[in-house]
């Protein structure tokens, strides 16, 4: 029997997407809060956080699956890589595995979406499939040479972080940095879009997370 696929809305496309991200972060806070070892980087701490990250993630996959009947190409290269740098991780209790899965899901998005401008392929608009309705071929192509272009900018930018900086900081940085920086580039685009065909008051897809 073919699995029927159920429309996501927003909020739940959101959960699925961030849930991980948000669950890595409390999971940080709360290790640096149970009387683990004193120290500004601590291991004990770092494997509880990516821990939580991995064990997120899977869920997502399983919750989308469930939910839906599908799970999106985002959400398996995101959690694909949380699991394969989480378990990086803690086997060689390095912290520095996880704080390079970003720098490596930015690059691979920048790489792809390039790819496909160089090759005339539109393959942001086969991965969002009709999550822009209306939007015209430049328009596409905009977006496409716009997000190629931040995440490329994301990816040195998550390298300068991590590597001058400690373990609470740049967890710091991706709540308060990274997701805030992504989401206002997502709004920024909508002008843009909007002269290019998009139908004003469709939804509009969120930005993957990191």
């Amino acid at each position: 029997m073919t699995t029927l696929r159920q429309p996501a809305s927003p909020l739940f496309r959101m959960a699925l997407d961030y849930g991980p991200l948000v669950v890595f972060f409390v999971a940080n806070l709360l290790a640096g809060k149970i009387g683990l070892p004193d120290m500004v980087d601590s291991l004990a701490q770092v494997i509880i956080a990516s821990t939580a990250f991995m064990i997120a993630s899977v869920i997502a996959i399983i919750v989308s699956k469930w939910k839906t009947g599908h799970i999106s190409p985002m959400l398996w290269l995101s959690a694909g890589l949380v699991v394969v740098f989480g378990a990086l991780t803690l086997y060689f209790r390095d912290d520095t595995f996880i704080k390079m899965k970003p720098t490596i899901v930015y690059a691979m998005f920048s790489a792809i979406l390039t790819f496909g401008l160089v090759t005339g392929r539109p393959l942001l608009q086969q991965l969002l499939e009709t999550a822009y309705p209306g939007l015209s071929a430049l328009g596409w192509r905009k977006l496409t040479v716009n997000w190629a272009a931040f995440f490329a900018f994301m990816a040195v930018l998550n390298e300068v972080v991590w590597r001058h900086s400690t373990w609470d900081f740049w967890v710091g940085f991706k709540l308060w940095g990274a997701v805030p920086l992504t989401l206002l580039f997502a709004l920024a685009n909508i002008p843009m879009l909007l002269k290019h065909g998009l139908k004003v008051g469709e939804e509009t897809p969120l930005p993957p997370a990191d």
